[in-house]
C-alpha cells in the first residue's frame, strides 16, 4: 500500500476537523478513536475534548489504557459511567443501536454542557462493508464520522498510526463482550464475566486476536491464523481455564474470527 495516499487523506481529514472550532471525540483508545483524537488534537489544540463510556462490557484496562494515552496527548478526557438501558439486556436484533443511541445521547449531552458543537465518532470506510446497526443511532443523532468522510481504511490508519509513534498502531479490535452472547439469549453479568475471563486467559498465552462466544455450557473459541497453533499449544490448559469458569464443553471454530464482532 503506498502511504501516499494516505497522506492526501490525513490532510484531507485536517480540513474536516479545522473548522470544527471544539470537539467531543468518542475515545475507546483503540486504533481508530486513537488516531482520529491524535488528528484533532493537532488540527484544534486544546479545543478537543476526549470521552470513554466505561462499562462492564469492556476490560478494566481498556479505561485505564484510555487515561493514559489521552494524558500523554496531554487532551483532556473524561470517563463516563455507562448504564445501557432495560432493552438492551434483551438482547434483539436492536441491541447494538439500542446500546449506541444511548450511549451517544450521553455524549451529546456533555458536549452540549460543554458547548461543543461537534461530537465525533471513529468510525472508518470499512466500517461501511459490515452490518451494522450502530451505525443508524450516529446518523440520528448527528454524530460525525471524519475518518470515514476522508476515505481512511483500517490499512491506511494502522500505516499512519505507526509513523505517528502511537502504540495503538497494531491494537487488535476489541469489540463489546455483549455480542459474544448469542441474540435472543438474554445478556446477564454473569455471561459477560464469563466471557471476559475466557478471552482474558487465552491472551495471556499469547492468543491476540480472539472471541469466546457463549452458548450456554459450550464455549466456541475464535481466532485467527496466528492463534490456532497457540491454541493447540495449550489446549488441556485453555479447557482447564474455561471449564472452571462454568463452561462445559470448549470448541473451536475452525471458520476463525469474525471481523469487527
Amino acid at each position: 500500500m503506498r502511504k501516499s495516499g494516505a497522506v492526501r487523506k490525513f490532510a484531507r481529514l485536517k480540513e474536516i476537523l479545522a473548522p470544527m472550532d471544539k470537539c467531543l471525540v468518542a475515545f475507546s483508545a483503540g486504533t481508530d478513536s486513537s488516531f482520529l483524537l491524535r488528528a484533532a488534537r493537532d488540527a484544534l489544540g486544546k479545543n478537543v475534548l476526549a470521552v470513554t463510556a466505561a462499562s462492564e462490557f469492556f476490560p478494566a484496562s481498556e479505561t485505564a489504557a484510555a487515561r493514559r494515552l489521552a494524558k500523554k496527548m496531554r487532551v483532556r478526557h473524561l470517563v463516563l459511567d455507562f448504564k445501557p438501558p432495560q432493552a438492551f439486556w434483551d438482547n434483539t436484533g436492536q441491541r447494538c443501536y439500542i446500546c449506541k443511541k444511548a450511549m451517544m445521547r450521553k455524549l451529546c449531552s456533555i458536549a452540549r454542557r460543554e458547548r461543543i458543537a461537534f461530537v465525533l465518532d471513529g468510525s472508518n470506510a470499512d466500517d461501511l462493508i459490515d452490518d451494522r446497526p450502530g451505525r443508524k443511532a450516529l446518523r440520528e443523532l448527528g454524530i460525525r464520522s471524519p475518518l470515514e468522510e476522508a476515505g481512511f481504511t483500517k490499512r491506511e490508519i494502522r500505516l499512519l498510526s505507526r509513523s505517528m509513534g502511537l502504540p495503538t498502531w497494531d491494537k487488535e479490535p476489541l469489540s463489546c463482550l455483549a455480542t459474544r452472547v448469542a441474540s435472543g439469549s438474554k445478556i446477564t453479568q454473569g455471561k459477560l464475566k464469563m466471557v471476559g475471563r475466557a478471552e482474558s486467559c487465552l491472551r495471556k498465552l499469547g492468543v491476540r486476536a480472539v472471541r469466546v462466544r457463549h452458548h450456554g455450557p459450550l464455549a466456541r473459541i475464535e481466532t485467527d491464523a496466528r492463534g490456532f497453533p497457540l491454541i493447540v499449544k495449550d489446549r488441556e490448559m485453555i479447557s482447564r481455564c474455561l471449564r472452571r469458569l462454568g463452561f462445559v464443553q470448549v470448541t473451536v471454530d475452525l471458520a476463525g474470527c469474525c471481523r469487527g464482532q
